[in-house]
């Protein structure tokens, strides 16, 4: 059964798309497949030719350079978006760091550097993302994020990233109540282990992958294409009725503790 989303007449910024592998480009590729006019930003000149391979041949896309850190970045990527579209129906955040430095030890030995560090990247942005996007963003539009089970649980060597999460979780909650009274909705999507460049960034993340194939109920691990429609879903009118929700799309995987041999 498949069913078909028209999306010809909506416009989405896709924040953090680093190459193919991106869970973003995953996302954005769906929002392209439905109609929708999709502007990027990517984190330094140094993702630019990934991105405009990416973007080759295709019509209604523009991209732009913004570290989502900056104020005056923010506020110029908006601006563009302004330019570009006149308004915003859908903001998607794939944006995540934490140095290599806390995600080798114990967390107990998180420095407060690191730990700002990963935590204003990683969560911060969402909000203020959110809040740059509110004055152009029309009522029933859509934010979506990222997240992922540590969370929840301790994963060996996520460390830092694992509170950035939770805390990413946390804001939107939040954010949804603020946006609420215009019925935007905001909702974030917890994937299971995916080979993407972040991913890289964890120490042993081979075993983790390979684990959670294993454990899951599906015993297999969800691939970006899945994270892909489920973040259609949440974005387009479809999930009209969710928001606040962190929504698993793992497999089956944070359902489990081990599985039978």
């Amino acid at each position: 059964m498949s069913v078909s989303v028209d999306l010809s007449d909506k416009t989405a910024l896709v924040m953090g798309v680093a190459n193919g592998r991106s869970l973003g480009w995953a996302i954005a590729e769906q929002l392209l497949a439905a109609g929708c006019r999709v502007g990027f930003s990517y984190q330094g000149e140094r993702l630019k030719g990934e991105l405009d391979k990416l973007l080759a041949g295709r019509d209604g896309v523009w991209s732009q350079q913004a570290d989502a850190t900056v104020e005056a970045d923010l506020a110029a990527l908006f601006a563009r978006v302004r330019d570009e579209f006149g308004h915003l129906d859908y903001l998607v955040h794939s944006i995540a760091f934490a140095p290599r430095t806390a995600m080798e030890g114990r967390f107990l030995d998180t420095t407060p550097e690191d730990w700002n560090t990963s935590l204003h990247v990683s969560a911060y942005t969402l909000v203020a993302a959110a809040r740059h996007a509110e004055p152009l963003l029309r009522g029933g539009a859509s934010i979506v994020s990222l997240t992922y089970h540590a969370s929840q649980q301790v994963v060996p060597k996520y460390n830092v990233m694992g509170v950035a999460k939770a805390a990413l979780e946390a804001a939107t909650r939040y954010l949804a109540a603020d946006l609420g009274d215009r019925e935007i909705r905001v909702n974030t999507i917890s994937a299971g282990p995916m080979r993407t460049i972040a991913a890289r960034s964890i120490p042993g993340f081979g075993g983790l992958y390979d684990k959670g194939a294993r454990n899951a109920a599906f015993g297999r691990n969800a691939t970006p294409e899945e994270v892909g429609k489920l973040a259609l879903f949440l974005l387009s009118d479809l999930g009209s009725g969710v928001t606040g929700q962190t929504m698993y799309v793992d497999a089956g995987l944070s359902i489990m503790t081990v599985k039978e041999d």
